[in-house]
């Protein structure tokens, strides 16, 4: 008798769906590096609150990185922590990025490739020409891909187009970069070997 009443029940609870609507209200959450808290805030606040209101989700941060998006429409809470995961994401060596022009100085370009994080690109990694000006070949808001090169212990990052431009490998980047490197020539004369190797590292 017990048997049959089981029977009965499981006979009227309706089957679980098999998927969830992309677009059904959603609950996500994710954990970052508590030291990236303050990216997601943003100065005043103004990057969660553009979350929110592009997203249309609402976006709490624990005191331990747990992070909480929570948005009626599914589809825009995923897209919402896709960018969260780029604001937090840690510049890595060797791989390329592409990145905007967001401050000159007579010394290079200083490019933004993670939301809220920028890098510096010298006068001579900006092109493989010889340049007077940096603005003889970059101007403010241009789209550019760049290479990390190196990331200091403060967390200050140096960038490079030329080794973009040529193909460079990480470590022919790198002595490019260098005084000592052989300068702008040094790069030029690399350019076929780094070509074949350059696409592990590509992002974006």
């Amino acid at each position: 008798a017990r048997m049959q009443i089981l029977d009965v029940m499981l006979a009227t609870i309706p089957a679980p769906r098999e998927e969830m609507s992309p677009y059904a209200p959603r609950m996500l959450t994710i954990k970052i590096n508590p030291e990236k808290i303050g990216a997601i805030i943003g100065k005043g606040g103004a990057t969660i609150r553009s979350l929110e209101e592009d997203y249309e989700v609402s976006v709490d941060i624990q005191d331990d990185g747990t992070v909480f998006v929570a948005g009626v429409d599914g589809v825009k809470a995923e897209e919402a922590l896709e960018k969260i995961k780029a604001i937090t994401e840690d510049p890595e060596l060797g791989h390329i990025y592409s990145g905007k022009v967001v401050r000159i100085t007579d010394f290079g370009a200083f490019i933004e490739f993670i939301p809220g994080t920028d890098g510096l690109v010298h006068i001579s990694q900006i092109s493989s020409d010889h340049l007077k000006r940096v603005e003889d070949a970059l101007q403010l808001g241009d789209e550019v891909m760049v290479m990390v090169t190196d990331v200091t212990p403060e967390g200050k990052v140096r960038l490079s187009r030329k080794a973009v431009l040529e193909g460079m490998t990480l470590e022919e980047a790198q002595s490019d970069d260098r005084p000592s490197g052989g300068g702008r020539s040094g790069g030029r004369n690399k350019r076929g070997g780094g070509r074949d190797r350059r696409g592990g590292g590509r992002r974006r």
